[in-house]
């Protein structure tokens, strides 16, 4: 099952390495495929370093594209986490 959702980045800091390790860490407790999606950019959502060259500020938006069984759970749960501003992350 395919699964897509949005989300925009409102922390001042953008994603850097700690919100990119808490995505990374989220993906990795799901079975599901994780695409990030970034203007033209289309990277792997369970590499820290490819997340990471994405370069995505605050006010930028993503998209994640999720395939796999919890793929719903998966995107609702990266969704939510960028949408709280990484909350709990520094």
């Amino acid at each position: 099952m395919r699964v897509e959702g949005e989300a925009t980045i409102c922390n001042d800091s953008g994603l850097h390495a700690r919100p990119c390790h808490a995505v990374v860490a989220l993906a990795l407790e799901h079975a599901a495929e994780l695409r990030v999606l970034c203007g033209e950019r289309d990277v792997g959502g369970k590499s820290i370093l490819e997340l990471m060259t994405l370069g995505a500020s605050k006010g930028t938006t993503l998209r994640f594209c999720a395939d796999g069984s919890d793929a719903e759970e998966l995107v609702a749960a990266l969704v939510s986490l960028v949408e709280s501003g990484f909350s709990g992350v520094s």
